[in-house]
């Protein structure tokens, strides 16, 4: 595996797999890596080409008094566990080279950025959408893989390959849970034993709702509702839980096939997001 900081060598070596034809599969991260990231790198590495696996804590996401200063950061640890999963190129940039000081144009993505993540953490999804167009267009994927946990960052990108035409297919993991149910994060270091014991009623909860959905519940309304009562009733202090369009992340009134119920929580200083289909896609 070859660890990479500049964008001239990474350009080299992405030239060399196109003239030996062979697809270029690209998977950003922040690090700290899980079974969840590793996940993604098993599917890009799928693609039969070069995989490039990018390290990158962008502090465009982060807000003010957000955890940016205290995000995980493993770099040898991640170098160790891409190298085992025969990552080809690790990508690593640093700030300075991504935002130089007079750094000016930011990437906006409308509609699909409204509610959620996007209404909760203000201009979180400008941060995102741009950061992962800098990182695109220099990698030159043929195909970008990003897990569906992060529901309404995958809409974002999505819409951003579609609405500027950029030559890339989209290919998306699933949600990769603990034993016990909770969605694996990187913030899930930041859970005490105690919080860590009561984490998994949040995907208690949401896979409850869908449960009901497949044996012939509907009403979305009422679902978020009775959703909403039980994370109360377990003490999470709740920043949104709505069930909503998968591609559009429009909130739908009717559970039907592609809608999520995506859940935002806090349990003491850790923030939690998690989602379920109510019904598959495939069942459509």
């Amino acid at each position: 595996m070859r660890t990479v900081r500049d964008v001239p060598t990474l350009r080299d070596l992405v030239a060399q797999a196109r003239r030996a034809a062979r697809p270029v599969a690209f998977v950003p991260t922040m690090g700290a890596l899980h079974e969840g990231h590793l996940s993604l790198v098993r599917l890009a590495r799928r693609e039969g080409g070069l995989t490039v696996v990018s390290i990158f804590v962008n502090p465009l996401q982060f807000a003010p008094g957000e955890d940016l200063a205290r995000y995980p950061r493993r770099e040898k640890e991640d170098a160790a566990l891409l190298e085992r999963e025969g990552v080809d190129v690790l990508y690593m940039p640093t700030e300075a080279s991504l935002y130089p000081p007079d750094f000016s144009t930011i990437v906006d993505v409308a509609g699909v950025t409204e509610g959620g993540e996007g209404a909760v953490r203000p201009g979180h999804f400008r941060g995102v959408a741009t950061v992962v167009l800098k990182l695109f267009l220099r990698v030159l994927p043929d195909a970008a893989v990003f897990g569906r946990k992060d529901l309404q960052q995958v809409a974002v990108v999505r819409r951003m390959i579609r609405d500027l035409d950029l030559p890339i297919r989209l290919v998306v993991g699933e949600v990769v849970r603990e034993t016990d149910g909770l969605a694996m994060s990187s913030r899930n270091a930041y859970l005490s034993p105690e919080e860590r014991r009561r984490a998994p009623d949040l995907a208690r909860t949401l896979l409850a709702a869908r449960a009901r959905a497949i044996h012939g519940a509907r009403d979305a309304r009422r679902l978020e509702e009775d959703a909403l009562r039980q994370l109360e009733a377990a003490r999470f202090q709740i920043d949104y839980l709505e069930a909503v369009d998968s591609l559009t992340m429009r909130r739908s009134p009717e559970a039907r096939p592609g809608v999520c119920l995506a859940a935002a929580v806090r349990l003491g200083g850790t923030r939690l997001i998690d989602n379920v289909y109510l019904l598959d896609p495939a069942k459509a």
